[in-house]
Parts: C-alpha cells; sequence; structure tokens
C-alpha cells in the first residue's frame, strides 16, 4: 500500500521523530532506509528494543497513529495517492467486491491504519483487505499474499503482485533504489503505478507493462 498506491513517508518520517524522543538510540535515517514494508511490531522490535508484544501492540498503534497526525506537520504534504493510482482506479474499482474481487489489499500496515491512510489519500478499500493482523508471519513472507488470493477465491499461481519493497514481484522504485529492486530479481521494474495499464475485457482483467 504505502509507495505502491499512496506516499506517506511525510508521516513516517515524522513519526520516527517522535518516537526519537522515547527511544533517543535510534537511527532515523538508518530505519527509513531499511524497514519499509516491514509490519511496525517487527520495526520496533528491532529497532527500538521493544520485546513485549503487548507493549509492540500498543506502540505499533501509537506509531500508526503518530504517521497520521504528523503527515501535515511543520509544512509536510500529507498522506497523498502516488502517480497512475487515479486511472488505474478508474478500471479497477468496479472490481474489488466480493463474491469475486479481482484483487486484494495486502499491507504490512494495520487494518486501522491503513484504512485511515487510503481515506486521506482518496484510494478505495477493496472487500478483500490483509493486514498486518490477519497473519503470524509478515513480508517478505508469501502469507499475506497467500491469504489475499484465497479470499479472492483465486489460485496465487495466476497472480500478480504489485510491490515497492524488495520482496515484490513488479517492483516500484518509489521507495527503494534500482539496485536495491534489481537484487530481489522482481518480474519487472517500473517507476510507479503509470507504468501500468488495466482494461477489463470478456476473458477477465488485461493488465499492460510498460518496463522503464
Amino acid at each position: 500500500m504505502d509507495g505502491t498506491l499512496v506516499d506517506s513517508t511525510a508521516g513516517v518520517v515524522g513519526a520516527w521523530e517522535v518516537f526519537k524522543e522515547k527511544y533517543p538510540n535510534i537511527d532515523v535515517q538508518n530505519i527509513l532506509s531499511s524497514s519499509h514494508g516491514v509490519r511496525t511490531v517487527e520495526n520496533l522490535k528491532k529497532y527500538c528494543g521493544v520485546e513485549d508484544p503487548a507493549e509492540q501492540e500498543r506502540e505499533a498503534q501509537r506509531f500508526e497513529e503518530a504517521i497520521v497526525t504528523s503527515s501535515k506537520a511543520n509544512g509536510r504534504k500529507g498522506i497523498v495517492m502516488l502517480p497512475g493510482v487515479s486511472d488505474a482506479m478508474k478500471e479497477l474499482e468496479p472490481l474489488r467486491h466480493l463474491p469475486k474481487p479481482k484483487w486484494a489489499l495486502c499491507t504490512s500496515a494495520t487494518r486501522s491504519y491503513a484504512a485511515a491512510a487510503l481515506s486521506l489519500a482518496g484510494v478505495p478499500v477493496p472487500d478483500v483487505f490483509v493486514a498486518a493482523e490477519d497473519v503470524s508471519k509478515g513480508k517478505p513472507a508469501p502469507d499475506p499474499y497467500l491469504l489475499g488470493a484465497q479470499r479472492c477465491g483465486v489460485n496465487p499461481a495466476k497472480c500478480v503482485v504489485f510491490e515497492d519493497a524488495p520482496a515484490g514481484t513488479i517492483g516500484f522504485l518509489t521507495t527503494h533504489s534500482l539496485e536495491q529492486m534489481t537484487a530481489s530479481e522482481p518480474d519487472f521494474i517500473v517507476s510507479n503505478m503509470t507504468s501500468i495499464k488495466f482494461r477489463i475485457t470478456e476473458a477477465g482483467l488485461e493488465i499492460t507493462i510498460r518496463a522503464d
């Protein structure tokens, strides 16, 4: 979601700055370069030393609330829709509903934060929505994607994953460098959603990719 559909960088930077007040030894720049796409509870354990599961959940909620509240603080731009997403949603929006949805959202964010971020950016929420609390193993484990495919009632082998983190299948150069994405060996690498075109056909959904 973050880095694929919406840009929450301003809020994430602000949230880590807020957390540095409680965890003064964290290196915000290092975290920003290596934590994207990982569940907040796992980042808090790794970078802030939060070990207790209950405390992880409380701090994760506080962190994600800080993303929203700080996204427009100090002149920041807020949480916004990324280029190409609006055009993509013109085709995809009607295909987001059960019982036969054609796409799902699988995110490392919690459900409450993801819903808030999508709403702020103006992105519709699909009926199949896999969040951090829905799986025991988050990305880069395949569990979120497998659950999304299961809830859509489709074979995972017939699915395409759009990601901006190195675990992705079609990699977006929105939050990681070309070198990082290339090393993860995605099927395609594109700058953002403007390189992806969707078209509804009688056979299903046609996806055209203009690789950068």
